[in-house]
């Protein structure tokens, strides 16, 4: 963990890279890439000097930290969520252009690699030399790890500051929430994961892998004050009931059926109820499109029917946010080219519409 913030801009130069070149490519979307990059610093050449040169004004920016993690091996479904990133950019640019977030860009990601605790040393140092020209180089080499890493030295660097993270499978929301809420409670807050997913995510491991998108959440509720501070909104898929997830785990469901039952208004005093009676301070949401009934999110890994309507989404969203501040977020799960609705185009511009929406909240929420 560096302690300058001359150390930490030089881990971000190395660790990171410009906004949309997390994806890995070759020749592929290079046209997508220059379309994003003309927007953000007004010429599709030199990004790489332009974007270092953006970091200095980074400490005096404003609170929300847009950072992308173009990663989809923790993935498992349908993959294509590392496109999320460079995709939802663009959409709040062409769609949200009054919005103010500052860019820190990409995770340098080696699309075959999730976390280091899965490498051994040979692995370390070839990827080390391929990342860093260096294979002994301290830093790390996964996309999960280098977010983990960069996040707490981030927070250390800018206690006030909140990172808006575009995913990527959902496996990225543990290094992201991690840091967070180890920030947080350095801070002497208590803070809450307000999570939208049709999905619990709440496995202990999956095919023998702890940490991926079925189950970071298990793995970050000993981060939680209390494990009823994870509360989720939307679940509707999983072979066991809501009375294990909750016996289990301790934490809080409000599953999709209850909304559409209940109705949002009576599922919104809960939350707020829950957020109010246990004096939490902050709010992290982590967002995954799939939370959004198949009709209006098709272009990801695992759509599901029978899910919350945009409109439902951000009416909970906006009473949370009347509630406590929030001050970290992220959208996962969004993949460009998956498409389950035979729809096409018009099935992807809907989910970023959907997406972009939620997203643009977030951010605005965040900057507060």
């Amino acid at each position: 963990m560096t302690t300058s913030w001359s150390a930490f801009k030089n881990k971000i130069t190395q660790c990171l890279c410009p906004p949309g070149n997390g994806v890995f490519t070759v020749n592929t979307a290079k046209e997508r890439k220059e379309q994003l990059h003309q927007a953000l610093f007004g010429q599709a050449d030199n990004i790489d000097a332009l974007w270092k040169n953006s970091l200095d004004s980074l400490p005096e920016s404003g609170n929300a930290v847009v950072l992308g993690v173009a990663s989809d091996c923790g993935g498992g479904i349908l993959r294509g969520a590392n496109w999320g990133p460079l995709f939802v950019r663009s959409t709040l640019l062409e769609q949200y252009p009054g919005l103010t977030a500052f860019d820190l860009g990409d995770v340098r990601v080696i699309p075959h690699l999730l976390h280091d605790k899965y490498l051994n040393e040979a692995t370390l140092a070839n990827c080390r030399k391929a990342l860093y020209q260096n294979p002994d180089s301290e830093f790390a080499v996964s996309p999960l790890t280098i977010t983990e890493d960069v996040l707490h030295d981030f927070y250390a660097e800018f206690p006030n500051k909140g990172i808006f993270g575009i995913g990527g499978d959902h496996s990225v929301s543990y290094p992201l929430t991690k840091a967070y809420l180890q920030a947080k409670k350095k801070q002497g807050k208590r803070a809450a994961i307000v999570h939208f997913d049709a999905h619990t995510d709440l496995l202990v491991e999956r095919l023998g892998i702890d940490l991926c998108f079925g189950s970071w959440c298990t793995h970050i509720l000993d981060d939680l004050t209390d494990n009823r501070d994870l509360i989720q909104v939307g679940i509707r898929s999983s072979g066991k009931p809501k009375s294990h997830w909750e016996g289990t785990f301790g934490v809080k469901q409000h599953w999709a059926h209850e909304v559409k039952e209940q109705g949002v208004d009576a599922i919104i005093e809960k939350i707020v109820g829950q957020l109010k009676a246990d004096n939490v301070d902050e709010v992290y949401v982590s967002f995954d499109i799939d939370a959004l009934d198949e009709t209006y999110a098709a272009a990801t890994g695992t759509p599901e029917p029978d899910g919350l309507s945009p409109s439902e989404a951000m009416k909970i969203l906006r009473a949370v946010a009347a509630q406590c501040p929030i001050t970290g977020a992220d959208m996962m799960e969004i993949a460009p080219f998956t498409d389950s609705s035979g729809l096409g185009a018009e099935s992807r511009d809907r989910t970023l519409k959907a997406g972009g929406e939620i997203s643009a909240f977030l951010i605005e929420e965040i900057n507060k």
